[in-house]
């Protein structure tokens, strides 16, 4: 763990407030759920909870089917990391950041579908593109996407790969519930 130098007290309710600039560092935003361990030292520990990383063995093979039926690498992300891949190495992607553009696609709850070279990158540090990428919804809130990614090729996704990752990010949000 990563001292802060930040001490905040425990108000009479039990509150604690998150300082903005580490919830600003973790994107930790308004309404997001925290899961709250605690350690054998004594310590406790906020974690940023993911209902898409707890189905992540699933979505793992959501991810590889998508994959081998579109022909596109698939990434599967929560609104902060990539938490499965298929047709692009796992080493490489799982874990990464999403790009802000990406974010900000999922908080606008939009579909992206870009042809030719004109998308954005969806995981930091990873120059590959965005074809189409779909917003996971799970009882109203954006929970993540499903990401088709550019390939070698400079492929186009047809309405047929459109429509199968649009199915999967409603079929995602509907086992989240």
């Amino acid at each position: 763990m990563k001292a802060t130098g930040i001490v905040r007290r425990i108000d009479d309710l039990g509150r604690v407030v998150i300082p903005k600039e580490i919830r600003r560092t973790m994107r930790i935003r308004e309404g997001d759920p925290l899961e709250i361990y605690t350690g054998i030292g004594g310590e406790v520990v906020f974690k940023k909870y993911s209902p898409i990383g707890e189905l992540s063995e699933f979505v793992g093979q959501y991810a590889e089917a998508i994959a081998k039926n579109t022909k596109f690498p698939v990434v599967i992300c929560d609104r902060d990391h990539c938490v499965a891949a298929a047709g692009i190495s796992k080493k490489e992607v799982l874990e990464r950041r999403i790009t802000s553009s990406l974010e900000d696609a999922m908080e606008q709850r939009r579909t992206v579908n870009f042809e030719g070279n004109k998308g954005f990158e969806a995981l930091e540090g990873i120059k590959r593109e965005v074809k189409v990428g779909v917003p996971i919804i799970n009882a109203g809130d954006v929970s993540g996407a499903v990401v088709l990614m550019a390939d070698e090729t400079g492929a186009e996704a047809d309405d047929s790969d459109i429509k199968l990752v649009t199915v999967a990010a409603d079929f995602l949000g509907r086992q989240m519930e």
